[in-house]
């Protein structure tokens, strides 16, 4: 009896850091995977690394402190998780950008992952960036970090919680910044379109700018965003490499 309350308790406490994690990492914790299936699979991966995890505490009854351990097994999870919806969402900001200098903002559709409405160019980045991220193994990336993780500090994470919280805001910055960067050189180009487009309407005030200038921009910024693909695998290791870089805060 005694085997059984302390293996039902590793994988208890394995499960709520996974469940955590699974419910809100994008691909696996969005709007199109059932929570049956996303329990399943956490049930799955719990069983699986409990055995292999360091003693901790026998679930014997309800405490203070049975409640609070728990809340910070969610908080460690979900942590990982937020800090990986930020990275897939960068890519959503660089679509935005680039989308409403190329005058794509009105062509939005809602995003089945999230239930919001974003720019047809943000969800093709994010298909983008999801295929991508599966290829390179990434999924398999984030469960060595939270088993390793999990290993070295099993009652949380390598840093205080109210440094956690901080760093998250600060990576939410990085976000807004790593959008810019991967946007600018496509905002830049359509910038100079819209120029001569200004210089053109002043020197031919015949012409009829706006009518000539929308389907030109959406033109010539379909052609940048095809040339802007051809560099997508180095920006994306780029900014795969910060991300895990941030990640090694749950092994360090």
């Amino acid at each position: 009896m005694g085997q059984m309350i302390a293996w039902f308790s590793q994988t208890f406490w394995a499960l709520l850091r996974v469940g955590g994690f699974l419910m809100v990492v994008p691909i696996f914790g969005n709007q199109l995977v059932s929570r049956r299936i996303r329990v399943a699979m956490a049930v799955a991966i719990a069983i699986a690394i409990g055995p292999l995890l360091s003693p901790l505490p026998v679930i014997a009854e309800v405490t203070l402190d049975i409640l609070l351990q728990a809340g910070f097994q969610l908080i460690a999870g979900i942590g990982l998780g937020f800090a990986t919806m930020i990275f897939f969402q960068l890519f959503v900001v660089a679509g935005q950008f680039i989308g409403m200098q190329m005058g794509l903002g009105f062509a939005a559709m809602v995003d089945p992952g999230n239930g919001v409405q974003v720019t047809a160019l943000s969800q093709f980045f994010l298909m983008l960036v999801s295929m991508t991220f599966l290829a390179m193994n990434g999924h398999l990336v984030l469960l060595d970090v939270l088993i390793t993780g999990f290993k070295q500090f099993p009652s949380g994470v390598g840093i205080s919680y109210s440094e956690l919280a901080w760093t998250l805001a600060n990576f939410g910055g990085w976000m807004f910044v790593g959008g810019v960067l991967v946007a600018l050189p496509a905002v830049i180009s359509l910038l100079v379109v819209n120029l001569a487009f200004g210089v053109m309407s002043r020197s031919a005030p015949q012409l009829n700018v706006f009518s000539l200038g929308f389907p030109f921009s959406l033109v010539f910024g379909l052609v940048i965003v095809w040339f802007l693909i051809h560099g997508w695998l180095p920006q994306f290791d780029r900014l795969s490499r910060q991300f895990f870089d941030f990640t090694v805060i749950w092994m360090r």
